[in-house]
C-alpha cells in the first residue's frame, strides 16, 4: 500500500503551523482574506488559482502543470 500523497490543503497547514502563522496571519502576509485561507485548509474543492498560488509561493511554492510520460 502507496503512502497516502499530501493535498494542497494539509500542505499549506503543516506549513503554516511550521512557520508559527495562525491562519490569519498568513492570510495577511499572502494578500488573501482570512475564509479563502480556512477553506483552502479545509480541503473545498473549487477556489481560484491565482490566490492558491499566492498563499503557497509564501512557502517557495506553486502549482502548474504537470506533464505525464503516457499523455
Amino acid at each position: 500500500m502507496e503512502p497516502e500523497q499530501p493535498t494542497v490543503a494539509m500542505f499549506v497547514k503543516e506549513q503554516r503551523k511550521r512557520n508559527g502563522l495562525t491562519q490569519s496571519d498568513l492570510a495577511r502576509m499572502a494578500g488573501v482574506g482570512y475564509r479563502f485561507v480556512r477553506e483552502l485548509e479545509s480541503g473545498k474543492k473549487t477556489l481560484r488559482l491565482d490566490k492558491v498560488n499566492q498563499v503557497l509561493l509564501m512557502f517557495g511554492c506553486e502549482l502548474g502543470v504537470v506533464r505525464h510520460n503516457d499523455a
